[in-house]
């Protein structure tokens, strides 16, 4: 019989008191994609870091090809044939190309030999592989597709055998997406072996002909792809049945809420990021904002949230708002009935080293219920309060005293949402609403924002996942390049149209 590519027996891991990684084994066949399924703190990244160098498991082996092998680092992992495509790439961005895909891989002290070498290699490479680009490229100026095929490049120079790759869609159009499980699919034809960690269902069952499920830091199944279903796994994963798709009566638009009329963003650096956005949002409805990240959604959020400046006109219930960009201007906008869930829940959301409690007063601790006197706050009462936000909305562990940091991404989401939604707001801006967020929280996320809309009230939801633009969405708003490409209905669209709109097509098939 053939060899395992890879296979682990009885992993652990622990970091304190927290078992990451529990007596974990899996074995991944050759020329096989095999997929790594599992909520957040599952332990599917500590386990491939093991596999990577980057942790020393306490417990445990590792084989590959059938050979036990030690892998202390990344270096040895590299030596073992393991290559690893993070979900935040690991480039030089004032490199080229060649330069990233030779650097710690150089035959000597001379750097000409090496790029020689390395410039014929990539180009039989990328040729092999249908992974062309241009080797002089500054990867800067090369968009994220470009950038994840010098990751696999690189992978592939260092004579990779088994590549992991962690999250690899999370930030490609559908056309990008699409284009990678092409690539995937020939490494795998020409002998290659493929760990893929997503949290996408659709892309396990397209994509993977094995997968593994994780739950709180156990391995509880290994099925073959074509045996199972996205319900099947999303149970394995959650230990309960998941609903996956948003259960949501038609909406029922009532006067507009939100009036954006030609709004123009031009950065610190004289850079146009905003250019004539138009566009109106209704009670009762939401409005879906597709694109790829870094085409102007993040400053329409943050010019509508109060932390950035602009020209052109906006409207709160037929008032205009001031778009001088003013410290006070996040303060006023709470007042006028606009709250905000950020899109970087822990930058702009939360302050990670302050309790829950405090996190959940932040933005509304002028609020009377919170008020002892004139000049102290009633921390009892705001304490009462976020433990029963924690309850309303599923935050565990539901202590108001633990400090922000110290709760799951999908909990940290949790209590942002808690203290926006339940200030009964006009209108909701939630940017990125379960970016890292693991599928039974997603369900639960998504509850809550149809929920709100069916309250009559008006939401503006910014995502880069289509599935989520498409369930959530009642009207859909594409961007490219800081404009508005494009307007549809989720009925009379599909993904194929979306995805040419967020690359800057008209959205028909040439």
């Amino acid at each position: 019989m053939t060899a395992p590519a890879i296979e682990l027996k009885g992993i652990s891991k622990a970091f304190g008191p927290v078992q990451a990684n529990k007596d974990i084994s899996i074995r991944v066949m050759p020329g096989t994609i095999h997929g790594i399924i599992g909520e957040n703190g599952a332990g599917k990244s500590t386990l491939m870091s093991i596999l990577y160098g980057f942790y020393k498991a306490d417990a445990g082996e590792v084989f590959i090809a059938g050979q036990k092998t030690e892998i202390p680092d990344s270096q040895a992992a590299i030596a073992a044939g393991i290559g690893m495509v993070f979900q935040h790439f690991k480039l030089v961005e004032n490199f080229t190309v060649l330069e990233n895909v030779v650097l710690g891989a150089e035959d000597g002290p001379r750097l000409g030999p090496s790029l020689r070498k390395a410039r014929k290699q990539l180009t039989e490479l990328a040729a092999e592989y249908e992974l062309s680009i241009d080797p002089d490229a500054v990867i800067q100026d090369i968009g994220v597709g470009m950038q994840q095929r010098v990751e696999i490049l690189k992978a592939l120079y260092r004579q990779a055998d088994i590549l992991i790759l962690d999250e690899p869609t999370g930030v490609l159009t559908p056309a990008e997406a699409d284009q990678l499980f092409r690539i995937l699919q020939r490494l795998k034809d020409e002998g290659k072996t493929i760990i893929l960690i997503t949290h996408k269902l659709r892309e396990i069952m397209e994509a993977t002909d094995t997968v593994s499920v994780m739950r709180r830091g156990e391995m509880t199944a290994t099925v073959k792809t074509a045996d199972t279903s996205p319900e099947e796994l999303a149970e394995l994963m959650v230990g309960r049945k998941v609903l996956l798709q948003v259960d949501k009566t038609p909406a029922k638009p009532g006067a507009p809420i939100l009036e954006v009329d030609r709004l123009n963003v031009t950065d610190a650096a004289g850079v146009h990021r905003v250019k004539d956005v138009s566009l109106t949002v209704r009670a009762g409805e939401v409005l879906g904002i597709a694109g790829v990240a870094g085409n102007g959604q993040s400053e329409l959020l943050e010019v509508l949230g109060g932390y950035q400046s602009a020209t052109g006109t906006i409207r709160m219930n037929g008032q205009p708002l001031d778009l001088t960009g003013r410290a006070s201007d996040g303060q006023s906008r709470r007042a006028r009935g606009i709250a905000h869930v950020p899109e970087d829940r822990q930058r702009e959301g939360l302050i990670m080293d302050f309790h829950a409690w405090e996190n959940v007063a932040f933005g509304y601790h002028h609020d009377g219920a919170y008020q002892a006197n004139r000049w102290l706050m009633n921390n009892a009462a705001i304490k009462a309060d976020t433990e029963a936000k924690m309850g309303r909305f599923d935050v565990r562990p539901p202590n108001p005293a633990l400090n922000a940091k110290n709760f799951s991404g999908g909990n940290q989401q949790k209590i942002v949402l808690a203290r926006e939604i339940e200030r009964n707001p006009d209108l909701l801006l939630v940017g990125q609403p379960t970016r890292g967020v693991d599928i039974g929280a997603i369900e639960f996320i998504h509850q809550q924002i149809i929920a709100l809309r069916d309250q009559g009230k008006a939401i503006l939801l910014v995502s880069v996942e289509l599935d989520e633009i498409m369930s959530l969405s009642d009207r859909i708003a594409v961007m490219f390049d800081g404009s508005i490409m494009g307007e549809r209905l989720p009925q009379d669209t599909d993904e194929r149209e979306l995805g040419l709109l967020m690359a800057g097509m008209n959205g028909k098939a040439a």
